[in-house]
């Protein structure tokens, strides 16, 4: 009997995320939707994932009713599944089971089947109560075990090393191999963990493309023989495995293969479809899809792709194909016989030749060695190079990337993806940062990284030594985040637009309670839009003044390099602002881009305002000399100054003027690379000035706090 592959379409989420930014708006999704009702495909990832998040931020669009249009418009023709990080949700914090359960139950109404649970840290604690509720509201669980692998072996080993954490990986000798930590036996038996919980799928998730082919086809065989549910293989092509892992995992019986739409694949983003069908026609392998209906969609995706080319990683269209009706040259068709060849005598490096020719003959992306070689996800690679970039510090990147490997055994060697890469990529750069001032290594300890730690994001895979938690955390004590102190956020009355609540439903509440920041923006815009006054105030008539006559410039000013709007502005007159500086930020061809300072300068004026359009030119910014007399109401800095470490935003101030402070205090708190950090006094002091406000944007080395 020939066998069937059941195909889980991660187009309208996963691709788009992987690709273009998460920017593929509700207009292009109800274009695709009535041609998705009849291509049968088993599942569509559309919802979950950064999806909630930027379509809020980005698009203005609400995430409950892009779930339910996609729901509405299918009709039960294929499940619908979206992706959450466990006890996480889409959030940073562990959540008690109240918001879970609320969470799930709402997605479950509005047309969500199947959630995709998976923990940054493998913890199995983390993602058991989710699989228990999702199960018993009517949803299917898919437990999904992340893909990582064990740092190579020529990381740095650091002599002190103690105890446990230094019989794994061994404190004298480099040569002595580390004990391997994720061998298969590893995923498997969280894999037949999860199912025993009830897990009705299970799916090994190669967020970072790292599982090569000769590994796909080991763990998918265990897989198979040790679980009684499908399993489902995730991958990505950003390092060149993904096809010829895809291809491995067919040939050794997976039930589930994610893949993406011509368009919307390869690259960063899963296999194409239309490539796994040639391989599986050959296999004699039955694809479960109606590939005439795949063939509409693919259509329809080449003019979504277009209106998407400003957020286009690749910028690279792959030439059109339709494997139902193109004819393949014989030395194109000849590669996809001699990989499955290869693969079936498991001939890796064969295999991965035939599968790099056959895309490049489409023109797919080429494998990104940098990401093969240091074994990160891509997006955690992108995500350095911005945050040093915007310190001014891209010569600091190699280093930040040798570090990776000391950071995660460091932490007790987690996988890495949302949120670990974040907190392990971003504490890369500040050991980097720490090296390159001659301070210790972890003088500045992100909030998050000291949260994993201590334990609060759940057990991480090898125990942290405890010498190490104590040095960045005060005890050596492993301490397991406390749900019962988990505050619910507020719902304001807002008393501007007619004494409404902000929330005006238990769906909106969810949305304050996972993405507070974003959320708030979104539903104030909603409240304004749906508020009437009840009786427009009596029109007074004034006699406007005269507008003042702005000063001319006379300094050297910085001009908008092309027409947009002003997004946010990081400096106020006065501000010492170091070359590299972010002054300001705008919108240009819906990008948004920092404007920096390309030397060291004093800010004298700011000439425009958020929100407000700039033509090509127009001066944005005026500077000073330093013998120029500034119209700032500061009086002079006389004192002891505290500076900020590097470029970030101000969250919240600890101490007032004339506060007597001691060593270790917490003076404020800052977001610095999406992380938050504690800044605290090096000495017993008293403060006599406070610099900055919360929320404002400050530079490296900008002086914060003045004391006595």
């Amino acid at each position: 009997m020939e066998r069937k592959l059941k195909i889980r379409d991660l187009t309208l989420r996963d691709g788009q995320q992987s690709l273009f930014a998460t920017r593929l708006d509700q207009k292009n999704i109800d274009q695709l939707l009535p041609l998705y009702e009849n291509a049968g495909f088993f599942a569509m990832e559309v919802w979950g994932g950064a999806v909630p998040d930027s379509v809020m931020r980005y698009l203005d669009e609400s995430p409950w009713n892009r779930l339910r249009s996609v729901s509405e418009a299918m009709k039960g023709r294929s499940l619908l599944t979206a992706l959450s990080r466990g006890r996480n949700l889409f959030g940073y914090v562990p959540y008690p089971d109240a918001v879970l359960e609320g969470f799930y139950k709402e997605a479950i109404k509005n047309g969500l089947n199947v959630m995709r649970i998976f923990d940054a840290l493998n913890d199995i604690d983390n993602v058991k109560e989710s699989i228990k509720l999702i199960n018993n509201l009517g949803g299917i669980p898919d437990g999904a075990v992340c893909y990582t692998v064990d740092p190579k072996e020529d990381a740095p080993v650091k002599e002190e090393k103690v105890g446990f954490f230094a019989s794994l990986f061994g404190k004298k000798k480099k040569a002595e191999e580390p004990k391997k930590i994720f061998t298969d036996d590893y995923f498997v038996e969280k894999a037949k963990t999860m199912e025993a919980l009830g897990a009705k799928i299970i799916t090994l998730k190669d967020m970072a493309g790292l599982v090569n082919p000769s590994r796909a086809a080991s763990i998918i065989s265990k897989l198979k023989a040790a679980v009684k549910v499908p399993v489902d293989f995730h991958t990505h092509c950003t390092p060149g495995y993904g096809l010829a892992s895809s291809l491995m995992a067919m040939i050794h019986g997976v039930d589930i293969l994610d893949t993406n739409i011509w368009y919307f694949g390869g690259g960063s983003a899963a296999p194409a479809l239309e490539l796994i069908y040639v391989f599986a026609k050959k296999l004699g392998i039955e694809v479960e899809v109606n590939m005439e209906a795949v063939g509409e969609i693919r259509k329809n995706l080449r003019a979504a792709r277009e209106s998407l080319k400003q957020f286009d990683l690749a910028k690279q269209f792959p030439k059109d194909f339709d494997p139902l009706k193109d004819t393949l040259p014989a030395e194109i068709d000849a590669l996809f016989d001699k990989a499955i060849a290869a693969a079936k005598a498991n001939k890796e490096e064969a295999l991965l030749e035939a599968c790099h020719a056959i895309e490049a003959y489409f023109g797919f992306p080429r494998p990104n060695l940098l990401v093969k070689d240091a074994e990160v996800p891509g997006g955690m690679y992108s995500n350095m190079v911005a945050q040093l970039k915007s310190l001014g510090a891209e010569d600091l990147l190699d280093d930040a990337m040798r570090l990776i490997p000391k950071v995660r055994r460091d932490s007790g060697l987690v996988p890495l993806v949302t949120p670990t890469s974040q907190i392990v990529g971003s504490q890369a750069v500040l050991v980097a940062l720490d090296r390159k001032k001659g301070n210790p290594d972890y003088s500045n300890p992100s909030n998050q990284f000291i949260s994993l730690i201590k334990g609060e994001y759940g057990k991480t895979p090898v125990p942290v030594d405890p010498a190490f938690r104590e040095k960045i955390t005060g005890s050596p004590e492993e301490r397991p985040y406390d749900v019962s102190s988990y505050k619910k956020p507020e719902n304001p009355v807002l008393a501007d637009l007619g004494g409404v609540t902000l929330a005006s439903n238990d769906e909106e509440y969810l949305l304050l309670e996972l993405l507070p920041s974003v959320a708030n923006g979104f539903l104030r815009k909603r409240r304004a839009e749906e508020y009437t006054p009840t009786e427009a105030p009596a029109a007074e008539v004034k006699e406007e003044a005269p507008a003042a006559a702005q000063a001319p410039i006379t300094g050297e000013v910085l001009k908008a390099p092309m027409g947009g709007r002003i997004v946010s502005i990081n400096v106020k007159p006065g501000d010492r602002v170091a070359k590299g500086g972010v002054l300001l930020v705008y919108e240009a061809m819906k990008m948004e881009n920092d404007v920096l300072a390309d030397k060291d300068v004093i800010i004298k004026r700011v000439l425009v305002n958020p929100d407000d359009v700039v033509n090509a030119d127009q001066p944005m910014i005026e500077f000073a000399d330093e013998n120029e007399v500034l119209d700032a109401a500061d009086a002079p800095i006389t004192g002891e100054l505290l500076k900020a470490p590097m470029g970030g935003r101000v969250i919240s101030i600890n101490v007032k003027p004339g506060d007597k402070v001691t060593k270790g205090t917490t003076l404020l708190v800052y977001e610095a690379m999406k992380m938050e950090n504690d800044v605290m006094a090096e000495k017993d002091a008293t403060v006599k000035r406070i610099l900055v406000k919360p929320d404002e944007v400050v530079n490296a080395d900008q002086p914060m706090i003045e004391f006595e």
